[in-house]
């Protein structure tokens, strides 16, 4: 089934749809804005500003300024090198920061920017920035498209073998320790999971082909079930009619979302 619109999808965009499709519908092709609460822009403008200067250190720039000037930067780069000091050790392997890759897989264009991408002759990293507290299990985060999307891109647009990468999620941020050392989530990818990923994928991309076309021919994404708990922390509760669902408490922004319709700008949300 080809692709009516031409998109350019994002691991966002794979969650997003994932979670309802109405939701997609809304937010990447009606384009309906929001509000998100000042709180959380102020901690997504933080993130996107951590992932600049990891950025800027990764060239070789100068960061000592921005360093003096917020400390919590400073005590995020220090619990980074606290944790894992040799991440920060260029040696003799190919590193890049904002690392971007594309591919077409079922007519789509998928695009992926590792903040961190260290390749070894028989090993690859993908490094990725989190600037919340880390999640109390890695089960939801395992099945998080961002996990499952950036090293099914690599391996499918490299020599790589699935085996021989990871991708590693550090968190910045955290609770007060006696050591003030970053925590991390590290997934190793295999064949299996490749597989499960190209399947899953493709199931869902067919899904959106066949929603384009409807959508194209005047007929709505679907949506949840009105009993699913997604209503609940959605920004389109009232517009799709689901606020005399009794786990409707309140019409909040998605913190769920990870990743609004620019690729260039991914806000680091909790998810």
């Amino acid at each position: 089934m080809m692709n009516p619109f031409n998109l350019r999808l994002s691991q966002g965009h794979l969650n997003t749809l994932s979670s309802c499709g109405r939701k997609f519908q809304h937010i990447f092709l009606e384009k309906i804005p929001y509000v998100v609460p000042v709180e959380q822009q102020e901690r997504s403008e933080w993130g996107s500003q951590f992932h600049l200067l990891m950025q800027q250190r990764e060239l070789g720039l100068p960061i000592e300024g921005v360093l003096q000037s917020d400390r919590q930067f400073k005590q995020g780069l220090e619990r980074l090198m606290t944790a894992h000091p040799g991440l920060f050790v260029d040696g003799d392997d190919f590193r890049e920061s904002e690392h971007q890759r594309t591919m077409v897989f079922e007519s789509y264009w998928l695009t992926v920017i590792y903040d961190l991408f260290i390749a070894r002759s028989h090993q690859a990293q993908i490094i990725d920035w989190k600037t919340y507290l880390q999640p109390p299990k890695s089960d939801r985060l395992k099945q998080n498209w961002q996990t499952r999307l950036y090293p099914f891109v690599l391996a499918e647009t490299s020599d790589y073998l699935p085996e021989q990468i990871s991708l590693t999620y550090w968190f910045v941020k955290g609770k007060p320790s006696l050591h003030n050392r970053a925590t991390s989530l590290e997934f190793r990818y295999d064949s299996e999971q490749h597989q499960q990923t190209k399947t899953e994928l493709s199931q869902l991309l067919h899904q959106l082909s066949q929603g384009l076309l409807d959508y194209a021919q005047g007929s709505n994404f679907p949506q949840v079930a009105v009993t699913s708990s997604e209503c609940s922390r959605c920004p389109f509760a009232r517009r799709c009619d689901r606020l005399s669902s009794h786990k409707v408490a309140e019409v909040t922004p998605d913190s769920a979302l990870w990743s609004l319709p620019s690729l260039e700008s991914i806000p680091e949300l909790p998810i």
